[in-house]
Formats: C-alpha cells, sequence, structure tokens
C-alpha cells in the first residue's frame, strides 16, 4: 500500500515537473523568438505580457535605457502588439519623412475614443480625409501666424496679470507656487482666444472641481496605460482598479462643460443677431467657438461636421493648447534657477534690449538670441511630450534594413534623441550656448536630432500659438525680477522629478521668492 501510495507521488512529482519544463521551455523559446526573420531587435519578452514587464512609470526613461542596449530602433511587444520604437534622428528620420505617409496613422486606444470622441479630434483622428480638413480649419483659424498675432493683445493682457499677481507676493517676500501661475496663464490665454472667455474658479462642475482641475485630470487620465488595448481579454481589469470609472467621469463633465461653451455662444449669437462671444473679451474679433458654430451652419466640407467634431477640436485646442505651454514655462525656470549663470545672461540680455521701457515689444524679442537658445535648450531635454503620441503603419515597410509588418505600432522617443551623445556634446548638461553656435537648428520637424513637436505629417500644428506665449512670458519673468528658491535652499537642491502621464510636467510644484528688479 506505501509502495503503491509512493508511485503514485512520484508520478504526480513526475508530471509537474514535466509541465513546469514544458512552460520554461516555451517562456525560453517565446523569450527569444521575433515576429520575422529580419525583425529590428528585440529585448527578451515573456508570454502575455511580452515587453511590459521592462517599462517603468517614466516610460521614456525605461524605453531610452532598453535602446541604450538593443539599439535605436528596436522591436517590443505590448502584450500581443508590436510596438517599434524609435531613439536616433536617422530612425526618426525614416518614419517621419521617408516614410511619413506609411506612418501617418494613429492606433486605436480606448482612451482616445472615450476622451476625445471617438477620434473626431485632430490630434486621434485616423489619416484620411476627415483629418486633413479638420486640422485646414484649426490651423487657418486659430493656429496660424496670422491669427497668432491678432491675440497678441490677449496675451499681452494675461502676463501682465500674472506680472501683477508676483508683484503683489513679492512685496511681502510671499512664497510663489510658480507652476499654479503658470497653469492659471496658459488657461486663460487659451480659452480666451478659443472659448471667448475665461473659464475660471467660479466655473465648476457640478462635483465642486475647477475647470483647471478638471483640465489637468484629463490630461492624467490622457496619459494612463488601458491594458485591455494591448490583452484585449484583460480589458475588464479597468473596472476593476478604477480606470473605466475615471474615464466616464471625466469625459462626462468635459461634455457638460462644453455643451456649456457652445449654447452660451448660440445664445449670443441669437441675441446680438451675428457677433460671437468672443468679442466681449477679445476686441472684437471671433473666437474659435463662433467660427466652428458658422462651419457647422454653412457645412461645405463634404463631411459629417457636427456639435460632436466642435467639441473635439475644442478638447483639442484647450487641453493640448495650454498643457504643453504650462510644462515648459515650469521646466524652463526650474532649469534656470539651477543654473543661476544662465539666469544671470538671460537675465542681462532681455534687460539690456528692453532698458527702461515698461513693456517687452514683439520687436524686442526678435533681438533675444539667448532667450531663444534658452527655449530651443529646454525643449531638448524636456520635450513636453517625451514620447511623441504613437503612429501606426499602414503596410509593410523597410526601415534601416529591416522588415516592419504592417499595423506595427511606432513610438519615437523625443526624449532620448534630444540626449544622444552623437548629436550633442556634453548632452545630459543644460547648455543654451549650443544654439547659439548651431542657431540654425529649429523645432518646426526639419532637424531630426531636435523634435519636440514631432515632424512630419502629424507634427503638432500649434507650435507658432505656443511660441508666442513661452517667449513673451518668459522674457517678462527674467526681466520684472529676480528669483531664488525658498529659505535656505540651494539651486542642486531642487527637486527634478518628473510626472507620470503623457505630458511631463514636475512631480512637485515649483516654488519660488521673487523680488523686483529696479533698472
Amino acid at each position: 500500500m506505501n509502495l503503491l501510495k509512493t508511485m503514485l507521488e512520484l508520478k504526480e512529482t513526475f508530471s509537474l515537473a514535466l509541465i513546469v519544463a514544458i512552460f520554461l521551455i516555451i517562456v525560453y523559446r517565446w523569450s527569444f523568438t521575433t515576429t520575422a526573420n529580419n525583425s529590428p531587435p528585440s529585448p527578451p519578452k515573456l508570454p502575455i505580457i511580452g515587453n511590459l514587464h521592462q517599462l517603468g512609470l517614466q516610460t521614456h526613461r525605461s524605453l531610452g535605457a532598453l535602446s541604450q542596449r538593443h539599439g535605436p530602433l528596436m522591436l517590443l511587444h505590448f502584450g500581443s502588439v508590436p510596438i517599434l520604437v524609435a531613439s536616433s534622428l536617422e530612425a526618426a528620420r525614416e518614419i517621419m519623412r521617408t516614410h511619413d505617409l506609411t506612418f501617418s496613422n494613429r492606433p486605436k486606444s480606448v482612451i482616445f475614443e472615450k476622451l476625445l470622441y471617438n477620434y473626431k479630434d485632430v490630434t486621434s483622428a485616423p489619416y484620411g480625409e476627415y483629418w486633413r480638413q479638420v486640422k485646414s480649419i484649426c490651423v487657418l483659424n486659430l493656429l496660424s501666424n496670422k491669427r497668432v498675432r491678432s491675440f497678441r493683445s490677449v496675451r499681452e493682457e494675461e502676463i501682465k496679470s500674472m506680472m501683477n499677481e508676483i508683484t503683489k507676493c513679492s512685496s511681502s517676500s510671499r512664497v510663489l507656487n510658480l507652476s499654479e501661475m503658470f497653469g492659471t496663464l496658459t488657461n486663460d490665454i487659451v480659452c480666451r482666444v478659443a472659448l471667448g472667455r475665461k473659464y475660471s474658479s467660479i466655473d465648476r462642475a457640478e462635483d465642486g472641481t475647477t475647470i483647471l482641475e478638471l483640465v489637468l485630470e484629463f490630461e492624467e487620465l490622457m496619459g494612463s496605460f488601458h491594458i485591455g488595448d494591448f490583452i484585449p481579454w484583460l480589458a475588464w481589469l479597468s473596472r476593476v482598479n478604477g480606470l473605466h470609472a475615471k474615464l466616464e467621469k471625466v469625459s462626462k463633465q468635459f461634455d457638460d462643460l462644453l455643451d456649456r461653451v457652445i449654447q452660451e455662444h448660440v445664445d449670443h449669437s441669437s441675441r446680438s443677431g451675428n457677433d460671437g462671444l468672443a468679442q466681449i473679451e477679445n476686441n472684437n474679433q471671433k473666437d474659435f467657438v463662433d467660427v466652428l458654430l458658422e462651419i457647422e451652419k454653412g457645412n461645405s466640407l463634404g463631411l459629417p461636421f457636427d456639435n460632436v467634431s466642435i467639441k473635439a477640436l475644442i478638447v483639442d485646442m484647450f487641453v493640448a493648447g495650454s498643457d504643453t505651454t504650462h510644462t515648459f514655462l515650469e521646466w524652463a525656470m526650474t532649469e534656470l534657477l539651477r543654473h543661476p549663470r544662465i539666469m544671470s545672461k538671460l537675465q542681462n540680455e532681455v534687460r539690456g534690449i528692453v532698458g527702461k521701457k515698461a513693456d517687452i515689444t514683439e520687436q524686442d524679442l526678435n533681438e533675444m538670441h539667448y532667450l531663444k537658445a534658452v527655449i530651443k535648450e529646454t525643449l531638448r531635454l524636456h520635450p513636453p511630450v517625451p514620447l511623441l503620441l504613437p503612429r501606426k503603419s499602414t503596410q509593410d515597410v523597410k526601415i534601416n534594413g529591416y522588415d516592419i509588418k504592417a499595423n506595427t505600432q511606432v513610438i519615437v522617443n523625443a526624449w532620448q534623441i534630444g540626449r544622444d551623445s552623437k548629436s550633442y556634446h556634453k548632452p545630459e548638461e543644460y547648455d543654451p550656448k549650443r544654439f547659439l553656435i548651431h542657431s540654425g537648428i529649429d523645432y518646426k520637424g526639419n532637424d531630426f536630432q531636435f523634435i519636440p513637436f514631432g515632424a512630419g505629417r502629424r507634427i503638432c500644428p500649434g507650435i507658432q500659438f505656443a511660441m508666442a506665449i513661452i517667449e513673451i512670458a518668459l522674457a517678462n519673468l527674467v526681466h520684472k525680477f529676480n528669483w531664488a528658491l525658498p529659505g535656505e535652499a540651494r539651486s542642486d537642491d531642487l527637486d527634478m522629478t518628473e510626472s507620470i502621464g503623457i505630458t511631463v510636467h514636475r512631480k512637485y510644484p515649483l516654488k519660488v521668492v521673487a523680488s523686483p528688479y529696479s533698472c
């Protein structure tokens, strides 16, 4: 009897060992196989999850570290989805110039679907005629050079308002939360030019959330990870971890806000005959919503264009237009505080050009070459969206000699490209003078070692809009005030931890003390 029991136990142990051995063989074979004979290098992957276990909270840094080991063009798998990661200017050029058309589509995403009105906006819309039409609408009516210049008075008024607030705090040596101030500044400017008026703390969602808080929550969700996009049978986890509920809540709150915005414009237009709401605050200029409503009314696009499309485009302008600028200003002031000599050099340039004039003009900005170098260097080290929004291949293609299959998602790591030692001497150092030496390098998608806004057909269309705010705001900040960290803190003590999300802010608000500068 004992012998029979022992034999049964041995059989069970052997069976278990055999199962474990088979599983380990499968894992081993899976880890070192690729989807094609001539695929780019790939780190070992696991069954089901692929390479997801190799991603940290700061995905751009995790992918940067992997590229150091596996090369500037590598193939990962997030679950069952092949992901091509480009981390060099050569790879980026192949994707965004040589084969730009092949990679001009966007992958589907539950988060984009929920928050961006089922891909009706410019950012996430599939490549095609609808995308071309709505991009043209946005560029012509809000983002063109002519339109950007026309809103100069709005920028100046809102920056002056921020300067006045800083002056009040500086008189009592109060600690300023610059991150919060930058959020308010960019939000107010975008609200006025796109929506017709400010939507401040008095304009709250039903649960008491302010508009700025809603925008920040929206942006955080945009950078969230939805496991169902990569492992469909695990999509239910988004209900368990609360992500689905958050998406539903924020999308409804934003939708309610935009319904209010549109109705305000419709009501005001009915009362006044034809004038737009923006004429109250924007010197008789119609705002973006006014223009969109006119397009909807006399739709000659030959495409479906209704209130859903209008709301989707407003979201793009409202969220993307304010958040990237807010993020840049945070990091620019952070780096200047960390490098007092660079701050001093920038202040000397700005103060020398402006002299005793009360206000900085756009003509003054044209002469501020070091200011522009500081802006470029900040964008190099801190691109607001370090992993450019993903693309998707529409057909089989060769990149750098490797075979890339159709429907492969593509991530361009602009953060890693900006820190490539092949392109930049001492790339980890903050050194604006590199852009004085190489002043021809710009951020408009022509120089692939420097692509903070992307390149090709899917380049960010709002570059000029953002730069117009960034230049005048930063020039005013360094012209009118001297800056220091609170208490006895030294520049080396400044925390550089990044937030988590599609747009990378500082994790902790930038708090400073300002003192007025007198000529």
